[in-house]
């Protein structure tokens, strides 16, 4: 036998034995948001998908108002006015940012994985000329796609996104799925990307999370967050009214504004309501932890971590062709990319040409030195057989960045 009796409002005291007890507990008072056992999520970040998505351990999310609360009491309406009022004032002027169309949405945000703003957007607009809409897309060859997408880096992004055209285009018409629990079921969507189409193509009230975001909330808290934390906070100052513009609000503030080293806090709509601003010892407290938090900061600094490696290339131009080679299918890096014909070492001996200039190129955690020569005889490589590419079919195959770097300074592409 027991007894439910309420004394305090929220709280139900419950005396009786322990099988009764224990009964009414996980029957009659099991929480709405469950069902059944704790469930995991998938957190992904900008900065981090295309690493792959980490699993976390969701703990039992709590209303609006019992996280707003926990804000240390900001008045949640007062921040979500000053912070779209700035937003409107100071946002920089992108491309993406002046549509609805979930395709555009969905490719700036696959692009910038990874990738400084200034480096996509010559990209961006070049892919939108050739692949104006995702039946285009679903229809070219994967070629295509990665030569367009040559200069961005980890093409792994470019596959998937063509993946997902197709899938797009097969199971659902064309047409983009306007709820994020299903645009993750895309190749290469994740929990942010699926988020941000969502929220500003669609309006659903769905809060994002990327680095900027993180950061932001991390100092407005003065103290550091688990990952379900952070989402939960996201989601709890969501302004539902305007959610698109809200999420790109708080991923432009952290930024341009809540930047990682030196924030310009002056600047900064939301100083007011920023525990970290108010308590020098807090921010004191928060930097360091962010610092210890990163991978980067437990070794040696980034100069000394790179991989440092020398290469030569040869650059062989006859007529309007250039003799390129292509790296395997199963290449690890870059497969199936063509690229100039490179070695290890230097040529031994040195081919009867004049050494044209040096590069330097970084990939992933290498740094590389690229020497390379204008010459007609081979240099050593693994096929040095190579073929002849026409110079105005270069921007229809998939050349490697490097290569597109040396062709683009030699005037060629």
């Amino acid at each position: 036998m027991f007894t439910r009796m309420s004394r305090l409002p929220g709280f139900i005291i419950i005396v009786g034995s322990l099988p009764a007890v224990n009964r009414v507990c996980v029957e009659g008072l099991r929480p709405a948001w469950t069902g059944q056992s704790p469930v995991t999520t998938q957190a992904s970040t900008r900065y981090n998908r295309a690493m792959g998505p980490r699993i976390e351990v969701e703990s039992p999310p709590r209303s609006r108002a019992s996280i707003s609360s926990a804000v240390s009491g900001k008045d949640v309406t007062r921040f979500r006015r000053d912070l779209l009022r700035w937003y409107g004032e100071h946002r920089r002027d992108l491309p993406w940012r002046e549509t609805r169309d979930p395709y555009r949405i969905w490719l700036s945000e696959i692009m910038l994985q990874q990738t400084r703003v200034a480096a996509v957007l010559d990209h961006y607009r070049l892919f939108l000329e050739r692949f104006p809409n995702v039946q285009a897309l679903a229809a070219a060859s994967e070629e295509a796609v990665l030569a367009a997408w040559s200069g961005l880096g980890y093409y792994r992004r470019a596959r998937r996104l063509h993946r997902s055209a197709r899938e797009l285009v097969r199971e659902h018409g064309g047409h983009f799925p306007q709820d994020s629990k299903t645009l993750q079921m895309l190749p290469g969507v994740g929990r942010y990307t699926a988020a941000a189409i969502a929220s500003i193509a669609f309006a659903e009230p769905v809060a994002v999370v990327d680095g900027n975001v993180e950061r932001v909330l991390q100092r407005l808290m003065g103290t550091n967050l688990t990952t379900p934390q952070i989402w939960q906070h996201a989601q709890a100052l969501l302004a539902s009214s305007r959610p698109g513009d809200f999420n790109q609000a708080m991923m432009e503030l952290g930024a341009t504004v809540c930047v990682p080293r030196e924030p310009k806090c002056p600047g900064c709509p939301l100083q007011k309501s920023c525990a970290t601003r108010q308590s020098r010892q807090s921010s004191d407290r928060i930097i360091t932890a962010e610092r210890r938090a990163s991978p980067r900061s437990r070794s040696t600094p980034d100069k000394e971590r790179q991989l440092k490696e020398e290469i030569w290339c040869q650059l062989n131009q006859r007529g309007g062709r250039i003799r390129l080679v292509q790296r395997p299918k199963k290449a690890s890096l870059m497969p199936g990319m063509w690229e100039l014909p490179q070695s290890s070492q230097p040529p031994r001996p040195m081919p009867a040409a004049t050494h044209w200039r040096t590069f330097r190129h970084a990939i992933t955690i290498t740094d590389y030195i690229v020497h390379v020569f204008r010459c007609t005889a081979p240099l050593p490589h693994k096929d040095v057989r190579g073929k002849w590419i026409a110079i105005d079919r270069i921007p229809r195959i998939a050349i490697t960045g490097l290569t597109r770097k040396i062709l683009k300074a030699g005037g060629i592409i």
